[in-house]
């Protein structure tokens, strides 16, 4: 059975519980209830709102004893069902400690309070008063309190460390501790934090949840971090106040979960905290590694409850199929409008700063060559230069298709670029006659030959015109090598270099709808629908194209998925496969892609990026345009001959 601790999994709860202000008893029972529902939902770790023991808004019923004791005794309470739930969880409540009155959150766990943190920032303007009852951290003469028989760590420079998960340490800040200048979650997080937890009590007004769901996933992004954020709610609305019930949990500057708002009953957001991804960000980040906290840190040790694991288990949290697409129309088509952009302006540098006024593209009527065209087309539109400068070159070999062949002439005269069409049949067959090879036999020379035909030709036409070759190979093809060395891995500038190819069909997509109409959108959405082929094996009898590259390379759909988290995230063959277990069979709108298929694909990607590593080391300058790109220049540096020996050892082992 798959333990989500093994790939550095956290599921957390932020609550926003239904409450009565000043009825502890009312109050805790909603608190254990949420609590057992938490865990029965996986759930290791549960955040409560502000002061949620007995109410935010109790004004001087703050000085009243009996709240403060009974506040004190339902802590330990709910300390001790911790143990019997199994379930980490962090309450706020107020605290009287030697004649003040602390604001304070406590991490309970294991049936014991292991520490509690108070609030450093009080806010006191406007609706708020909290000066009128409590004292700051700050004014914190002691490191300890005595709660029932137990001496209990006490301050705001904890921390709490789990033993059994690598990587998962607690800070704890309170409701204004967020919105001061300089939150104690930054310094925590400089301190080792990764998971940051604010109970709060922020009323809502006008606009207020936007900015608030800004502010987390800001500060979460900011840290490198986990931001649990647990807003009071609805029962907390008073005289002038309303409350809301907003509570958040954000990942790295990405918003998680999220409460209903305005609901009197409880209401919980779950979500997987990826602990091993946020390592993997902080070690890559040089700045993080070079600062330093303000202070020094207590760190108080817990075993974090294992969470109730059901199979299958089911991550909850943001995993799409295809990591490198938007999946909201919106946004994707605000990723293409900038990709497009980026890829034009590259290239529009490129032939400004040698003043050439020419290009050449290979175009094949697929999706690569393509986009490379359009990309083309709008570097020249931005240098005003004449598109006739641009020249399409159609050369066609033993496996194109009428289809293709068609679609790229069709195109180049929508688009007012010089097309021409060489065939390579003929110097290819004298080729083979030179170097002795048999037309009949399909092997890698067969195909290697056409591609270097077509390389030469292109390379000789642009310096004709005293132009460029604009590459047109992906970065999917990149990853796997899906190139012939000195063919089509070669090009003065290789404009698609940073486009996987699960995004290019949409990138097309989008340029036919947003740029063009008519008979043009037309052709280009029929070449977004072309099956993917090299198109270098002779076509069947009925003239159709037998050579698909699926399936000889496998799925692009696969091959992006782990080329996005081996790069993004570097993330071991293992948790790689059991992302891809839950993205390809637990969604019920998924391609279905059992073990055995993935596990095949996964081996034929590691091993194909390792072989070919010597292609990237002599690949073109081309844009750089997402989180993942592959040039030897920038963001990836691998020796030509590394041993893949590791990765597949460990995919054997998940074989076996």
């Amino acid at each position: 059975m798959t333990q989500p601790f093994e790939f550095g999994f956290v599921r957390a709860a932020v609550v926003s519980p239904a409450l009565r202000v000043a009825d502890v008893d009312f109050n805790v029972a909603e608190m254990l209830a949420s609590m057992r529902r938490a865990a029965d939902a996986g759930a290791s770790l549960a955040l409560f709102p502000e002061l949620s023991v007995t109410g935010y808004t109790c004004g001087d019923l703050f000085y009243q004893t009996a709240l403060l004791e009974a506040a004190r005794a339902a802590l330990r309470s709910l300390a001790r069902a911790t143990l019997e739930i199994k379930l980490a969880a962090v309450v706020a409540l107020p605290l009287l400690q030697d004649g003040r009155i602390y604001n304070c959150a406590a991490f309970l766990c294991g049936g014991e309070i292991v520490g509690v943190t108070p609030k450093t920032y009080l806010p006191n303007t406007k609706e708020y008063y909290e000066a009128r009852w409590f004292a700051s951290a700050r004014g914190a003469q002691f490191t300890e309190i005595e709660i029932g028989k137990a001496r209990v760590p006490f301050g705001a420079d904890i921390l709490f460390r789990a033993t059994n998960l690598t990587g998962c340490v607690i800070g704890l800040e309170i409701c204004e501790d967020l919105w001061a200048i300089n939150a104690p979650s930054g310094d925590k997080a400089l301190a080792g934090a990764t998971i940051l937890l604010n109970p709060s009590a922020s009323d809502d007004t006008l606009g207020k949840a936007e900015y608030r769901t800004d502010l987390v996933t800001h500060q979460a992004g900011r840290c490198l971090a986990a931001y649990l954020y647990a807003g009071a709610g609805a029962g907390e609305s008073t005289t002038d106040l309303v409350f809301a019930g907003h509570s958040l949990i954000a990942e790295n500057g990405t918003l998680l979960a999220m409460t209903e708002r305005f609901r009197f009953e409880t209401q919980m957001a779950l979500a997987d905290i990826d602990v091993n991804r946020l390592l993997n960000e902080r070690a890559k980040n040089t700045s993080f590694a070079t600062q330093t906290p303000h202070q020094k840190y207590r760190t108080v040790e817990f075993e974090l409850p294992p969470p109730r694991v059901t199979q299958p288990y089911v991550l909850r949290r943001p995993l799409s199929r295809l990591p490198f697409v938007p999946n909201a129309p919106e946004k994707r088509a605000q990723h293409c409008r900038e990709i497009f952009a980026l890829q034009a302006t590259g290239l529009a540098k490129r032939l400004k700063h040698i003043g050439a006024k020419n290009a050449v593209v290979g175009v094949s009527g697929g999706l690569d060559s393509t986009l490379a065209l359009l990309a083309t087309l709008k570097a020249f539109a931005a240098l005003d230069l004449d598109r006739q400068g641009i020249v399409a070159l159609s050369m066609p070999g033993f496996g194109t298709t009428a289809r293709t062949k068609s679609n790229a002439a069709q195109l180049a005269a929508q688009l007012g670029v010089t097309f021409r069409v060489i065939p390579i049949t003929a110097a290819v067959r004298q080729h083979f006659r030179d170097i002795g090879h048999a037309e009949n036999v399909h092997d890698v020379t067969y195909e290697n030959a056409q591609a270097r035909e077509r390389t030469q030709i292109l390379m000789d036409v642009a310096n004709q015109i005293n132009g460029i070759v604009v590459g047109t190979g992906d970065l999917s093809e990149i990853a796997l090598g899906w190139s012939t060395y000195n063919g089509d891995q070669m090009s003065m500038y290789a404009v698609n270099a940073g486009v996987p190819k699960t995004l290019v069909r949409y990138l097309l997509e989008w340029v036919a709808d947003a740029e063009f109409s008519g008979q043009a959108a037309r052709i280009l959405h029929d070449i977004a629908a072309s099956p993917i082929s090299p198109e270098l094996l002779p076509l069947d009898a009925q003239g159709a194209q037998a050579q698909s590259t699926e399936e000889t390379l496998g799925p692009y759909i696969l091959h992006d998925f782990f080329l996005y988290y081996m790069m993004r995230y570097q993330f071991a063959p293992r948790k790689i496969f059991f992302l891809a277990q839950q993205a390809f069979q637990t969604q019920t709108d998924a391609a279905e892609y059992d073990d055995a298929t993935i596990l095949k694909w996964l081996r034929v990607f590691y091993k194909r990026f390792f072989s070919q590593q010597f292609k990237r080391s002599a690949m073109p300058d081309g844009p750089k345009v997402g989180s993942v790109a592959l040039s030897p220049r920038g963001d990836w540096r691998m020796p030509s001959d590394a041993s893949a020996a590791v990765w597949l050892k460990e995919l054997e082992e998940l074989q076996g």
